[in-house]
Parts: C-alpha cells; structure tokens; sequence
C-alpha cells in the first residue's frame, strides 16, 4: 500500500465521460484510483496481456495494481511510471487541434458525415501539425486495442502525442485503458447484468459509435497493423495474479476476454 497526499494531487485536462478519477504523480510515478468501478483492475489486465502481442514494449504504458491511502480512504487503482523526459509534455488531440485551428478535433470530425472520412481527415491533419508520418498507424494499432477490449472512452481528450523542448513530437505510449472491460459498474454496466447483453451494448467514441465499423475503416485504410499472442493460458496467468477485486469481477472479466478472444480471433497468431 502506499499513502498519497493533496501535495501528490494532480488536476489532470484529459476530460473524461465518467467524471475525473483522483490521479497523484510522486517520484516520477503516475497513481490512478478506482473511481466507477474496477478500472484499476482494466488498465493492469490489458497492459499486461499487451506484452504478448507485436507491440513494442516502448509503444504501450504498463499498469500494476496498487492499494491507495488518501486521506481517511483506501482505493484499489494503479500506478505507471511516467513516460515524459525532461521537458517534454503531453498533449492531447483535442487541446492540439484547438491550439493550431481554434476548434476542437472532436468538433472537426463531426462536422463530417463520412466516418472513413473522418479519420482521414485526423490523420492527414496530424502529419500536418506534427509531422509523424505514419499516424494512421498508430491510429489503427489503438483503435485495434480498444475494438478487443471494448475501451469505451477513447474519445480526443484521450489520444495524445508529446511535444519536447524543442518543438518535436514524438508518438505518445498507448495509455488509459480503464474504461475498458466493462469497469464502469456504478453506471453503465452493473455487476449483476448479462455480460453478452453489456457487450453488445458498448458504443466507442473515437470517430463512430461501433467498434466494428472503426476497426473495418482503420484495416481498410492502413492495414492489420498489431497481432495478438496470448492464449487461455496467458489470460488466467494475469488473473491469477489480481488483488483486492472480488470473484465476481474477475470471473467477469475473463468471461468478457474469451468472448472477444472468439469474435477477433484473425487478430491472434
């Protein structure tokens, strides 16, 4: 367990549709409470589970599970070292597109009735700012992740890229993956409703509401770009090793993996 305090408090702009979870960086590393349900317990399965996939280390945040002290309360959540260098900082699509154009990403997209058309329009216009020329890569490798484990909060305060002192940018490590697996349990998806139903019920956020019709354009447009390698195994390895989570969560959440193991299974090795 480690004990947090307001000092190691931080307000962090990324806004979220589930409200702000409490967020601490202490001595380089990034602290995250459960705050809707078990994101904690999301972030550190598929971090986790991206280790066995064609994804370079370098190019996704690992998560570990932590008991959090704050206060008078203890929280289930995670922590992750943070990834910025020395006068590098984060910055988000939304907050980049605002900055250069004076409207907001999300606000451009949706003013476009074409979905292909739409992450199009997203890439090209990050080559533009940026100069990272293969976006759409990176677009695909993360739409590819949040399709399989059902991130539904992947809107443009949640994809970022980082900027150094210079004026560079460089990719940002995949990172917030909290919203997937059906964490949120206050709200959307209650515990004791039928996981098949939840599934079919998750809408994504990032340029269309289904994970499908994103995952066909972004193939479509810049090809299969991440293969999974975990197995049954590998799954109940990571499982095995939770904390701090009841049966019923973990039971969940393996049922929810092998569903989505079965219906993406031309994305494994």
């Amino acid at each position: 367990m480690i004990e947090l305090f307001d000092r190691d408090k931080k307000e962090v702009n990324r806004k979220s549709s589930k409200g702000n979870q409490l967020k601490w960086e202490k001595d380089g590393v990034w602290y995250k409470a459960d705050h809707t349900g078990y994101e904690g317990l999301a972030e550190y399965v598929i971090s986790h589970l991206l280790v066995k996939s064609s994804l370079d280390e370098s190019e996704y945040a690992i998560y570990e599970l932590e008991q959090i002290k704050y206060k008078a309360q203890i929280y289930m959540g995670v922590s992750s070292k943070s990834f910025l260098k020395g006068g590098e900082q984060l910055i988000t699509l939304e907050r980049l597109f605002q900055n250069v154009y004076g409207v907001g990403l999300n606000k451009m997209i949706y003013g476009i009735a074409d979905h292909e058309e739409r992450l199009k329009l997203l890439v090209s216009k990050m080559h533009e700012i940026t100069g990272l020329n293969d976006f759409g890569t990176y677009m695909s490798k993360l739409l590819t992740i949040d399709a399989l484990f059902l991130n539904e909060d992947r809107h443009t305060h949640n994809i970022a890229v980082i900027l150094d002192s210079e004026g560079k940018y460089r990719y940002c490590p995949i990172f917030d993956q909290g919203a997937g697996l059906l964490a949120d349990t206050s709200m959307d998806y209650p515990l004791d409703a039928d996981v098949y139903e939840l599934i079919d019920s998750v809408r994504a956020k990032t340029f269309c509401q289904d994970f499908d019709e994103q995952l066909e354009i972004t193939e479509k447009l810049y090809g299969r770009t991440i293969k999974f390698g975990f197995d049954k195994k590998d799954v109940e390895a990571v499982l095995q090793s939770i904390y701090g989570y009841e049966d019923a969560v973990i039971n969940r959440v393996r049922d929810i993996i092998y569903e989505q193991m079965r219906k993406y299974g031309y994305l494994f090795r």
